[in-house]
């Protein structure tokens, strides 16, 4: 039995590298239109491409011990007063007056996960409570900035907010951090560390943003992370550690953040009762892990220019009958994909064999089966198999073709 090995195509260095807006249009994932600037519009197969994404998050979070929580998109702004982000953000935010109140477009989660938490009695013995939210932000960003997916005004977070105690801190962070590590091993990412300190405009008590900056130190040096500092860089709230990635381009990306924050939980009056029955302050720890879903998805467009791996990709088999009289047997093996969990797409139209492999292989869909008279005249029915590099792997029963495809996609998972 032959096995099958997912592996995006590599990067030829001989030829220009294209930008995830032309490969999108190309692959027919996504679009842009003058009528929602800084906004996509996702087309079928690229919003299969976010919701597998998406998915898979979700998936990783439930395991990890997350609640999934969502909250909504338009608040009164005086939550963003109360929260002290309006002194901070308040020029980048999208504000509407709705029955003589004033209203915002919310540009982060964190005020709305805090009243969440703040819904009932929280002891010391519920922390860690980690709260995610797949949820739209939007942002009010210049039109002369905005570019693809790499910025826009509305986009998805994979947001979360660990509440927890002081003495958490360190093996919370430390958890996270392997998190991260281990979710950007699948895509080939190497990651870098940096630990962003307090910028000149900073909300609270100096003397907490130093035992932060200590505490998120003290979490990379015990994880034996080399780490660079970038001073100044942190949030108005609390210092971060970035986790930044290089691309198959060699550019350097800033994906996930890891934000400590004494801050907010005092301006939100968020308490937890300890041990002792006496009310205390918990700490909030902001994190995304993709960072923005649109912006991710320009990254590894450009990235696998549009050679998705398996799992990621909108279609991952293309069955292709060689003539009309191979139809009916090309649609029960298409059937039998979709039937199976795999996204299959059928060729059948009156047109020569090589015409639909060029097509398919320009579409970058990972494996093409062929079903002509061979392939018919075996039984059980059997198929041909052709990579999107070209590779002729030979024919093999459609059960044994069928097993390989779902154990590759599961390794990638």
């Amino acid at each position: 039995m032959s096995k099958l090995k997912d592996q995006p195509a590599k990067r030829d260095k001989n030829h220009a590298q294209r930008d995830h807006r032309e490969i999108g249009r190309e692959l027919d994932l996504f679009s842009f239109h003058d009528v929602a600037p800084g906004a996509v519009f996702w087309h079928h197969k690229g919003l299969i491409i976010y919701k597998t994404l998406v998915g898979t998050i979700q998936t990783l979070l439930a395991r990890n011990g997350y609640q999934e929580v969502l909250t909504p998109v338009m608040v009164k702004n005086s939550l963003f007063k109360r929260s002290g982000h309006w002194d901070y953000y308040h020029e980048n935010m999208f504000n509407l007056l709705v029955d003589d109140e004033e209203y915002s477009l919310k540009p982060m989660n964190c005020p709305e996960a805090s009243l969440i938490y703040s819904s009932g009695i929280r002891s010391y013995q519920d922390l860690p409570l980690r709260l995610s939210e797949i949820g739209t932000l939007h942002r009010n960003e210049l039109s002369g900035v905005l570019g693809g997916l790499f910025r826009v005004r509305q986009f998805t977070i994979d947001d979360a907010h660990h509440f927890i105690r002081p003495d958490q801190i360190q093996e919370e962070i430390k958890e996270l951090t392997l998190l991260v590590i281990n979710f950007y091993r699948q895509f080939g990412f190497k990651t870098e560390f940096y630990l962003s300190t307090k910028p000149d405009k900073a909300m609270g008590d100096p003397k907490l943003w130093i035992k932060a900056e200590e505490d998120l130190k003290t979490a990379l040096e015990k994880l034996k992370i080399k780490y660079d500092i970038k001073e100044k860089d942190g949030a108005f709230y609390g210092p971060k550690i970035d986790i930044h990635i290089r691309d198959s381009q060699g550019r350097d990306w800033q994906l996930t953040t890891i934000q400590l924050d004494f801050q907010i939980p005092d301006k939100m009056k968020l308490e937890y009762i300890d041990e002792k029955g006496k009310p205390q302050r918990p700490v909030i720890i902001h994190r995304a892990i993709l960072g923005s879903v649109e912006r991710f998805i320009g990254i590894i467009t450009e990235h696998y220019q549009g050679a998705f791996p398996l799992w990621l990709s909108p279609i991952q088999v293309e069955v292709l009958s060689v003539s009309d009289k191979h139809n009916t047997s090309a649609k029960k093996v298409h059937d039998e994909l979709l039937k199976e969990g795999i996204r299959s797409e059928l060729n059948d139209d009156n047109k020569q064999l090589g015409a639909k492999i060029r097509e398919s292989t320009l579409q970058k869909v990972p494996y093409m089966v062929i079903i002509g008279d061979k392939e018919t005249a075996v039984k059980p029915l059997s198929v041909s198999i052709r990579t999107r590099e070209g590779k002729d792997l030979g024919l093999q029963k459609l059960s044994e073709f069928v097993q390989l495809i779902k154990s590759n996609i599961e390794t990638y998972q």
